[in-house]
């Protein structure tokens, strides 16, 4: 769930920014998802563009929790607008589900280290909200837009569009990585996505759930909203092959990883660059 949308946002001035920004503490839809997660005894999440003390913006995903406390991810990586910043820290926590939950957000979940650092801080289950399917990639191999016809016209022609979200700008792309941040790390991954006219672009859904072998255990392609439900076997998650390669680590040859090479982009670079890639 987005509460204000996204894609459109990339156009908009600070002040207009701001005026769909909310505090997490004292905003409305917060408030309102918290008594909803109360009255269902349900963990809910929610995307929105979070106004911090420091009057800072962030893409932020909010997790409520039926005992009223408040979890927020802001995204490590932010390119949607030059007025919003990047976080800076990673979001694991207790659940009264009797397991922990981590989050990244969309382009987060695209850099393996993310994923990994989120699998050792404890994470079994994986939130990853996103906003993708149908970008106009400047890879050459990387995905193309699709006919916003196709979605207009879906009620008359659904075979042609369920095609598009199904295929190489769609679901084709998601499986090229997704699975493998699941199996490699031993989470479950809950992939939310949303479906259909965002801005210019159509979003294709794939909404899916994955398991800690990278296995798809429940998953829709439907041009419409759709909710997918799955029941998850925790016992898997100790003896998966990602939890045992965790354990195999060996971190004192990574070093490299956490130095600068100097070819590093920010966030918005890093998307709109022509060197980069989806």
């Amino acid at each position: 769930m987005r509460i204000t949308g996204y894609w459109h946002v990339r156009n908009l001035s600070r002040d207009q920014v701001e005026a769909l920004s909310e505090n997490i503490e004292s905003g409305p839809s917060v408030k309102r998802i918290k008594r909803l997660a109360k009255e269902y005894n349900l963990l809910i999440g929610a995307g929105l563009i979070e106004k911090a003390p420091n009057e800072e913006l962030y893409n932020s995903y909010v997790v409520t929790l039926p005992d009223g406390r408040i979890h927020c991810h802001r995204k490590l990586h932010c390119f949607s607008s030059e007025h919003m910043s990047s976080g800076s820290e990673y979001t694991v926590f207790d659940t009264h589900l009797g397991v922990k939950v981590g989050i990244l957000i969309c382009y987060d979940n695209n850099l393996v280290e993310n994923a990994r650092i989120t699998a050792l801080e404890g994470a079994d289950i994986l939130l990853a909200p996103y906003q993708t399917g149908g970008c106009g990639s400047r890879s050459p191999h990387g995905m193309t837009t699709i006919d916003p016809y196709l979605w207009k016209n879906r009620d008359a022609d659904p075979q042609s569009i369920e095609e598009a979200i199904k295929g190489p700008n769609g679901r084709e792309w998601l499986l090229r990585w997704l699975p493998s941040r699941a199996h490699d790390n031993g989470m479950f991954i809950l992939f939310s996505n949303g479906v259909g006219i965002d801005d210019d672009e159509v979003r294709t859904g794939n909404a899916m759930i994955i398991d800690c072998y990278g296995r798809i255990v429940s998953e829709t392609w439907k041009a419409d909203d759709g909710m997918v439900v799955a029941n998850l076997d925790l016992e898997l998650l100790d003896r998966c092959t990602g939890r045992r390669w965790l354990r195999a680590r060996r971190p004192d040859l990574y070093c490299r990883l956490a130095e600068a090479t100097g070819k590093e982009f920010s966030p918005r670079e890093a998307r709109f660059s022509q060197e980069s890639t989806e």
